[in-house]
């Protein structure tokens, strides 16, 4: 016998109205990417432009080219250029869907907690994206195109493919933004109690030795593209540590503050009692 809708108990029916909101904020958030998609598409050779930029500008003056290996390739890139657009256009979009899911099951104190790190990691992603793009890759590429040259008495030219390069692109700019994140990240550790100002602050030593390591693996195998990035995220870190101690300085305060209104009641309620009696 088929389960019809009105045997569902108490407890099923708020899953499955949940269930129905999250598919609502779903289809939301995929006709956001599907509209930014098509938008995207066909602006995609400018967009891959901008990305190109970088590379040009590394290369001598009329001399740098990009070639495409396959014949599927050329169209692959701008399919992979429009998405990876329309997810960064779509974002606002697809972030405003999920903290509509999210908000309703939070207290007001959550919410207001909540807030800042969802409005600050668009922030801090746009930032470490633009450390890529401005600094790092110009840096890189002219780094990677000074091994042209002769090479066991051959003539060495870099002809980057397209789908490489992009490849290469995307992954600086994905790379550098999260780890821009790294505040957001310590942030909600430390709101969730897994981790305290106290502990990250003693264990600086670690956290710079790791901050060098992730640097040299993102980055170019030189010194300046290591640094460029183990810099500002060791200042993030920092950073981190500071908003840390204020927001346990001010929980503290509103701690004490609560702390005397209960004393205040109750010495009330101790005068109040004698005159009942």
């Amino acid at each position: 016998m088929a389960m019809k809708l009105k045997d569902l108990d108490e407890t099923q029916a708020p899953l499955l109205d949940h269930l129905i909101e999250l598919r609502k904020r779903l289809v939301r958030a995929v006709m956001a990417l599907a509209v930014a998609f098509a938008v995207c598409l066909y602006f995609a050779d400018d967009i891959f432009g901008i990305l190109v930029r970088p590379l040009v500008q590394a290369f001598p003056a009329g001399e740098g080219r990009l070639i495409f290996t396959r014949l599927y390739e050329a169209f692959f890139v701008e399919i992979k250029v429009a998405l990876f657009a329309a997810f960064f256009l779509s974002f606002p979009i697809i972030a405003n869907q999920l903290w509509a899911f999210i908000a309703p099951g939070l207290y007001a104190r959550e919410k207001k907690a909540f807030l800042p790190f969802l409005l600050a990691t668009p922030v801090l992603f746009a930032m470490g994206a633009s450390l890529a793009y401005f600094v790092v890759m110009p840096t890189a590429f002219t780094w990677f195109l000074g091994f042209q040259g002769e090479a066991g008495g051959l003539e060495s030219e870099a002809l980057p493919t397209m789908g490489e390069y992009l490849d290469l692109v995307m992954r600086f700019i994905l790379a550098f933004g999260a780890s821009f994140l790294l505040p957001v990240l310590l942030l909600l550790l430390n709101r969730a109690g897994i981790v305290s100002r106290a502990q990250l602050a003693g264990a600086r030593r670690y956290v710079l030795v790791a901050i060098l390591i992730i640097s040299a693996i993102i980055t170019p195998p030189d010194a300046v593209s290591l640094l460029i990035l183990a810099a500002p995220l060791y200042l993030l870190f920092e950073g981190s540590l500071l908003v840390m101690y204020f927001s346990e300085k001010k929980d503290a305060e509103m701690a004490g503050d609560e702390d005397a209104d209960d004393e205040s009641e109750n010495e009330a309620e101790a005068i109040e009692a004698p005159k009942e009696g």
